[in-house]
């Protein structure tokens, strides 16, 4: 174990020995089923650890022309690309970046279907499907839910697919398990089933969080070799994003200060919720903190803690410890890297926490440290 001492806070680390370990996992899933799994960039774009990733994967999934770009320049290949809305200015970088195409509505596919026939590469086109049922019980993250922006009913697409589309992508899963994934195909078959025939591939999107350590692989296997035999014209596609970092890394900071109101004692860190783990937010959930209790015991010293920006609601809580907090103290927040670092942000200029690498000779190497400028930069 790491002495946490040695890092400077605020600091994100992620564990190598950790990757590869979920890497290997997934991996071992895409051989045994026969299907691809590529890393979706929305949950982890940490381009400085993806020559370790490239020794087990090969692909990613990008939603915007600068993940596009991020795969061709850092992953070293075309990506598999869904917007919920291409504009004209961006879809050259799209078609120059991405061998695959999803796009969310009728409207799109024909007012770019015409570049992409232009276009040098080949290109393999597909439309994004709502089967209208979800699992997701969190209204942000549900995509399935009434009246959604994304991905279109089988309403919406009619009797017949256009000409031109090889391929069907549905996403509706969120830290689901196989299960969860089982009932979601059974209402993709009764809705879209005489189309899966009529196409080349099926992107059965993210959410699927293999790595989590009740997560029943076996039965995922068994799960997509009978639909492949069911539907043996289909190449299979998963692009989980945070079951590539699952538990593999944490955020490291220091208590700078213990305050007290009617009772409640919130422990001050040198880093925010907010703007480094913006997820406990919105989700919201609580996360694990390393040493401590998740919930608060009687007789024991107890804190929430709370973020060093000037929102109000920049805190979390209650957890105890077995000894009182001082100034100067480590927090470790267990399993922050996946949707994390991608969406930090800067707000009231708060420093941002250093990008740090567990290398498995124990070494920590930083990867990133941000100044100034950064912020400066961001601006204006």
């Amino acid at each position: 174990m790491i002495n946490t001492a040695t890092i400077d806070t605020p600091a994100y680390v992620l564990e190598e020995s950790l990757l590869r370990r979920n890497l290997q996992l997934i991996r071992s899933v895409a051989e045994r089923a026969g299907v691809d799994i590529i890393l979706a960039f929305k949950a982890f774009a940490l381009w400085r650890v993806f020559p370790i990733v490239k020794e087990y994967i090969k692909h990613s999934t990008a939603s915007s022309p600068w993940e596009a770009r991020l795969a061709m320049e850092e992953m070293g290949g075309k990506a598999h690309a869904y917007s919920p809305a291409y504009t004209g200015r961006d879809f050259k970088t799209i078609m120059d970046c991405c061998s695959h195409i999803t796009f969310n509505s009728l409207s799109q596919f024909r007012q770019f279907y015409p570049e992409v026939l232009k276009h040098k590469d080949r290109i393999s086109c597909g439309l994004r499907i709502n089967p209208e049922y979800s699992e997701v019980e969190t209204a942000l993250y549900d995509p399935a839910a009434p009246g959604s922006r994304l991905g279109m009913t089988r309403e919406a697409i009619g009797e017949h697919l256009p000409e031109g589309v090889e391929g069907l992508h549905f996403h509706t899963l969120c830290e689901s398990s196989p299960y969860t994934l089982e009932r979601t195909l059974q209402h993709v078959e009764a809705k879209f089933g005489d189309l899966l025939p009529q196409v080349k591939w099926l992107n059965m999107g993210g959410g699927h969080l293999i790595t989590r350590s009740d997560y029943d692989v076996d039965h995922l296997v068994c799960l997509l070799l009978d639909f492949k035999h069911k539907y043996p014209n289909l190449h299979i596609i998963l692009e989980p994003g945070a079951a590539f970092v699952w538990q593999a890394g944490w955020l490291i900071a220091s208590v700078v200060d213990i305050v007290e109101n009617r009772g409640i004692k919130t422990a001050i860190v040198d880093m925010s919720f907010t703007c480094h783990t913006p997820d406990c937010l919105e989700m919201p959930y609580k996360p694990v903190v390393r040493g401590a209790y998740q919930e608060p015991v009687a007789g024991k010293p107890t804190y929430r803690l709370g973020g060093n920006s000037c929102l109000s609601g920049d805190y979390l809580g209650d957890w105890s410890f077995d000894c009182k907090l001082s100034a100067g103290d480590r927090i470790v927040l267990e399993d922050m890297i996946h949707y994390t670092l991608v969406k930090t942000t800067m707000f009231n200029g708060v420093a941002h926490p250093d990008i740090c690498l567990l290398r498995e000779t124990g070494e920590v190497k930083i990867l990133r440290r941000f100044g100034f400028g950064d912020y400066k930069g961001r601006m204006g």
